[in-house]
């Protein structure tokens, strides 16, 4: 028993079909054919896609698929290339589900800052409110703000919107 590629190969030529023939049953390109053969395993797309190719490949030759791709996970252990399993798509989904809970909480976190700002704003209306009422209620409301201030900027209002009026009716 030679290398994985080889005795893919030797599998193939023994049968007598070509990479072309292997191509138009399986759909997989000639590169991705011949990176199994010559074990460059790093030319795979990778993951339970490089997985289909070898089963693909040992389908199309009516050998077993399952033993096929054993053989390969051992020659890319053997390489040094392992394939990513099933593993990584778990972590790959652990990783996306993190992320959404991780969003999820900053935006719960966000409402509820703008909600203890909203609360803050409606208690300090509402107290300034009450303030206002007593405050108008026991006369002491009218005394605390200098009335000439805005007697004098509601006298000067007033009187430009005159002047303004008696220049449009001309």
């Amino acid at each position: 028993m030679g290398s994985f590629g080889e005795d893919l190969r030797m599998e193939r030529l023994a049968r007598g079909i070509a990479l072309e023939q292997i191509t138009a049953i399986t759909k997989i390109s000639q590169r991705h054919l011949l990176a199994l053969e010559q074990e460059r395993f790093r030319l795979l797309p990778g993951g339970i896609l490089s997985k289909g190719i070898v089963r693909g490949y040992a389908n199309a030759l009516g050998l077993n698929e399952q033993d096929w791709t054993e053989r390969f996970l051992k020659a890319c252990d053997a390489a040094g290339q392992a394939v990513d399993d099933e593993r990584g798509w778990t972590a790959f989904a652990t990783n996306v589900g993190k992320a959404r809970i991780m969003h999820h909480d900053e935006v719960e976190l966000r409402l509820r800052w703008v909600g203890a700002l909203i609360l803050v704003f409606v208690v300090l209306a509402a107290f300034f409110l009450m303030v206002r009422y007593y405050g108008v209620h026991a006369g002491w409301w009218t005394k605390m703000l200098p009335t000439h201030v805005f007697t004098s900027a509601y006298e000067s209002i007033v009187a430009k919107f005159a002047t303004l009026r008696s220049h449009a009716g001309q």
